[in-house]
């Protein structure tokens, strides 16, 4: 007799997603299944599968559950300073235009914060953003620009009464600023990593993955940076073996690949 219980989901929930929720910490996870389980009226592992073989817009539920969607614009404001005051400049020094990633970029608030961020106080500088997320709605959301006013509360005022405008709804962001990202879909597990990039943000992610999934992804992200480029991690988050993959601490949160002419 066939058991449905959590290694059978996981292998379905692939087969059916693409999500592979090996790489994923258990217990967090089955709270999130559990949680959609009772939403859409599937009482175990097998129902659930199910539905998503009868119903696409589950199964498209399913997955947009699963992705942990936290973004927020500046978000821990202090270290978006160091970055606008000490990383940037830096980067700027070594070549133009820079190249910058967004991974797991969720709704856009992270990435539309870089563009801001270059637009108003580096303003002529040359810039690439590259902007990745695995769940297609939130990549979907980004694109349009548009967010609540409460999403917008972190942006200095300043910026949000430069760059965006208000409607019944909440806030636009302008195109000027919209054209500075290219978004795009990726499995950051699975999927090639772009290279020589001088700054990658990847915050508030990794937490949600195994130590191995870390690892595998701090290494992954180590070999994109160019010499002497910067990887801007979450504030829950360290790196305790940094010096064994090229990284070095440069400022909290912030880790630098070692240059070749130490």
């Amino acid at each position: 007799m066939e058991n449905f219980g959590w290694d059978w989901f996981v292998k379905k929930a692939y087969q059916k997603t693409g999500f592979d929720l090996n790489a994923y910490k258990r217990p967090q996870m089955e709270r999130r299944i559990n949680s959609f389980m009772r939403t859409v009226g599937a009482h175990n592992y097998k129902g659930l599968i199910n539905l998503c073989n009868e119903d696409e817009d589950v199964r498209r539920s399913l997955v947009e559950h699963l992705t942990i969607n936290v973004s927020d614009f500046f978000r821990n404001p202090n270290c978006w300073q160091v970055l606008q005051q000490d990383i940037i400049p830096d980067l700027l020094k070594d070549r133009t235009p820079i190249k910058i990633w967004s991974s797991g970029c969720s709704t856009g608030e992270e990435p539309y914060s870089l563009a801001l961020l270059m637009n108003e106080y580096f303003p002529g500088q040359a810039v690439t953003i590259k902007a990745t997320d695995i769940d297609e709605v939130a990549l979907q959301k980004a694109q349009t620009g548009s967010y609540s006013r409460k999403a917008v509360q972190g942006i200095p005022s300043h910026l949000l009464k430069k760059y965006f405008t208000e409607d019944e709804s909440g806030f636009a962001i302008h195109d000027k600023i919209k054209r500075m990202v290219k978004f795009g879909k990726q499995d950051m597990l699975e999927d090639t990593f772009p290279s020589d990039l001088d700054l990658i943000l990847c915050r508030n992610v990794v937490i949600y993955f195994t130590e191995e999934a870390k690892n595998k992804l701090y290494r992954k992200f180590a070999r994109a940076l160019r010499f002497g480029g910067i990887l801007f991690i979450g504030s829950t988050e360290q790196i305790f073996q940094a010096k064994d993959i090229g990284l070095e601490s440069r400022a909290t949160f912030f880790y630098q690949k070692s240059r070749l002419d130490k």
